[in-house]
């Protein structure tokens, strides 16, 4: 068996680039061409109050239930987050060559969806377009810091989960808001993060054969680190429980729909070559996924008896 070596962060992404070729080559084959206008019930909008005299906001206005509405603004201030989400990849993966490449693309289509869906609430008059607009305001002016520095593999397997979380809870939040137009949009949306999970899962998989123990390490630290790039959110804490208990993205669904599935196409449990720090990492993550599941379960309890005694009053 050979025993993995340490390899530069600047010879992972030299060795890695022709596994971003050849994904990006398969990204363009598979990405659809869509337009954000073709979602947005146009027709449905009126004018709000200000200077063009309209209507004010109301809550009354849309029919969305609360937490929906609360998982679409989350939702949508994390995108509003791209020009940061961009200067951090730029500069961790480069602006030349197939990196660059994509690194553009990225950003081209991840610009899709802040547009598509601010469109959407507004038109629709689902949430405060005011309290909306102070919220980014505030959200980007803190902007985001990539934690894991200039760590390659570290910010490839935090994509990797992060895309897809992504995807799922756009997904549930359509579904959430009763809302046939939000749905079609939110899923469309959703087919985009999947196929950026994809890539970026993809490229770690390079990594595990190019330097299986760093790729280990990545994974372990990032599994035990994660959390979602919205978490600057004012009151996120607050908003992520209400989105917890309505089922749109808990931690039952981050172990089983989100770390699992990519886990298991790394195959990670059956990895070799590993060094004593990616043996080590290896027994990390097996004991973090226990744990979550231990702490998935105890959420799923608590939350059935709170329903519960909703129920009976």
């Amino acid at each position: 068996m050979t025993v993995s070596t340490t390899v530069s962060q600047t010879a992972l992404l030299v060795e890695l680039e022709p596994v971003v070729a050849r994904n990006l080559d398969r990204h363009l084959s598979l990405a659809k061409e869509w337009f954000p206008h073709e979602y947005v019930p146009w027709s449905d909008g009126r004018t709000f109050d200000g200077p063009l005299g309209g209507e004010a906001w109301s809550p009354t206005d849309s029919t969305i239930p609360d937490v929906a509405r609360t998982a679409l603004i989350v939702n949508l201030l994390t995108e509003d987050n791209l020009p940061s989400y961009h200067h951090e990849i730029a500069t961790l993966f480069g602006r030349d060559g197939a990196w660059g490449t994509w690194v553009h693309r990225w950003t081209a289509e991840e610009g899709r969806h802040g547009t598509a869906i601010r469109d959407y609430l507004t038109v629709s008059r689902a949430v405060d377009p005011v309290a909306l607009e102070r919220a980014r305001m505030t959200h980007m002016s803190a902007g985001y810091v990539n934690v894991h520095d200039d760590e390659v593999l570290h910010s490839l397997a935090y994509v990797s989960f992060q895309e897809l979380a992504t995807r799922i809870s756009h997904r549930n939040t359509g579904k959430a808001t009763g809302d046939p137009v939000c749905e079609a949009l939110l899923a469309r949306v959703a087919a985009d993060e999947n196929l950026h999970m994809v890539f970026y899962r993809n490229l770690l998989a390079g990594a595990f054969e190019l330097a299986p123990s760093q790729a280990m390490r990545a994974v372990a630290d990032v599994v035990a680190n994660f959390q979602m790039p919205g978490n600057g959110i004012d009151g996120f804490a607050r908003k992520s429980v209400a989105i917890a208990l309505a089922g749109i993205y808990d931690l039952r669904q981050h172990r089983d729909e989100v770390l699992m599935p990519v886990l298991r196409q790394w195959d990670v449990f059956n990895v070799t070559g590993l060094n004593a720090d990616g043996e080590a990492a290896r027994e990390q993550l097996a004991a973090q996924l226990d744990t979550l599941e231990q702490a998935a379960s105890r959420f799923e309890e608590k939350r059935d008896a709170r329903a519960a005694r909703l129920a009976q009053r």
